[in-house]
C-alpha cells in the first residue's frame, strides 16, 4: 500500500516532466518553422500577447487573484529584458541551426546556472560546477570537429541566446526567493515581447495564411502549456530529479528534427550531446547530496576549582 502511495506521485511526475519536453520541443520546431519564412514579430507579437492573457485568466481563477504585482521591480525588469533579447536570439539560432544542434547549446543553461548562482543568489558554488561546465564545453566543441573555424554566426547567437536565458533564469530565481507571485514572471516577459514586437510588426509583416496563424496560436498554447506542466512536475519531484529527464528533450529534437524537417543529426552531435547530458545529470546529483556537517566547536572543559 505504502509503495503504490510513493510510486503514485513519482510516475505521474516523471510522465508530467517528459510531457513538457514534449510540450517545449513543439514550441520549438514551431519557431523553427516560422524562421524560415517569417521575421520574428510575425511569431512574438501574438504569441506574447496570448500567453499574457493566459496568464492573467490563470490568475483570476484563483479566489483571491493577487493581479500582476511583484516585490521585486528591478530584478523583474532584467528577468523581462534578459527573456526578451534571449527569445529573438533563439529564433534565430533556429533558423541559422539545424533543430537537434541547438539542444547542445540548450543544455549549457543549468551549468551556466550553476556558476552565476554564486555571485547573484548568494550561493555556494562548488568546484564540481566548474568541472562540470568545462565538460558541457567539450560537448559543444563536438560540433567543431576540424576545429574554432567551423564556428559560424549561428553558434555565436546561440551561445548569446544561452548567456541571456541564464540570467533570465537566475533572476527568476532571485524573484522566486522574495515573492510567490509566480504568473508574474509568466506574464511581465511576455507583454514586454507583445508590445515590442508589435512595435516591429508594421516593418516586416508578411500576409498569414489561416494555418500559419494557426501554428502561432499553437505554439502559445504549448509554451505555456509547458511552463504549467513544468511547476506541477516540480510540485511531485525534486528538481534535481526533474532536471535531468529534461535532457529528454534532445530525443524530441532529434525526431522532430528528421520527420519535420528532414535534418539527420551526424555522429558528433550525439556525442556532444552525451557529454553535456552527462555534465548536467553529474552536476545535479552532486549538488542533491547533503554538505558536510562543519565541525561543532568542542565546548571547553570546566575544571573545577581545587
Amino acid at each position: 500500500m505504502n509503495r503504490r502511495l510513493i510510486m503514485g506521485p513519482v510516475t505521474a511526475g516523471v510522465a508530467l516532466t517528459a510531457l513538457y519536453t514534449l510540450l517545449i520541443s513543439s514550441a520549438d520546431a514551431i519557431t523553427k518553422m516560422f524562421a524560415a519564412t517569417y521575421a520574428a514579430p510575425q511569431l512574438f507579437a501574438l504569441s506574447g500577447g496570448v500567453v499574457a492573457l493566459l496568464s492573467v485568466l490563470a490568475n483570476r481563477r484563483g479566489g483571491a487573484p493577487r493581479g500582476m504585482r511583484t516585490t521585486c521591480p528591478g530584478a523583474m525588469a532584467v528577468r523581462v529584458l534578459a527573456t526578451l533579447t534571449a527569445t529573438i536570439a533563439f529564433f534565430y539560432a533556429f533558423r541559422l541551426l539545424p533543430f537537434a544542434e541547438v539542444f547542445l547549446f540548450i543544455a549549457l543553461i543549468p551549468l551556466l546556472a550553476a556558476l552565476m548562482s554564486g555571485p547573484v543568489l548568494g550561493e555556494s558554488v562548488r568546484p564540481q560546477a566548474w568541472a562540470a561546465l568545462a565538460l558541457g564545453a567539450v560537448g559543444v566543441m563536438c560540433l567543431f570537429p576540424s576545429g574554432p573555424s567551423a564556428i559560424g554566426t549561428g553558434h555565436l547567437v546561440a551561445m548569446t541566446a544561452v548567456v541571456l536565458g541564464t540570467v533570465s533564469m537566475i533572476a527568476s530565481r532571485y524573484i522566486g526567493q522574495r515573492d510567490d507571485n509566480l504568473l508574474a514572471q509568466v506574464f511581465y516577459p511576455n507583454l514586454a515581447l507583445m508590445l515590442v514586437m508589435g512595435a516591429a510588426l508594421p516593418f516586416v509583416f508578411q500576409a498569414m495564411s489561416l494555418a500559419d496563424l494557426g501554428w502561432a496560436l499553437a505554439y502559445a498554447v504549448f509554451l505555456f502549456g509547458a511552463r504549467w506542466v513544468l511547476v506541477a512536475a516540480l510540485r511531485m519531484l525534486p528538481a534535481y530529479v526533474v532536471t535531468p529527464l529534461m535532457n529528454l528533450q534532445f530525443l524530441w529534437m532529434v525526431v522532430m528534427g528528421v520527420v519535420i524537417f528532414g535534418e539527420t543529426p551526424g555522429p558528433m552531435v550525439f556525442v556532444g550531446a552525451a557529454i553535456i547530458i552527462t555534465a548536467s545529470v553529474w552536476l545535479i546529483l552532486h549538488q542533491s547530496m547533503p554538505k558536510p556537517a562543519e565541525p561543532k566547536p568542542e565546548k571547553p572543559q570546566i575544571i573545577p576549582a581545587e
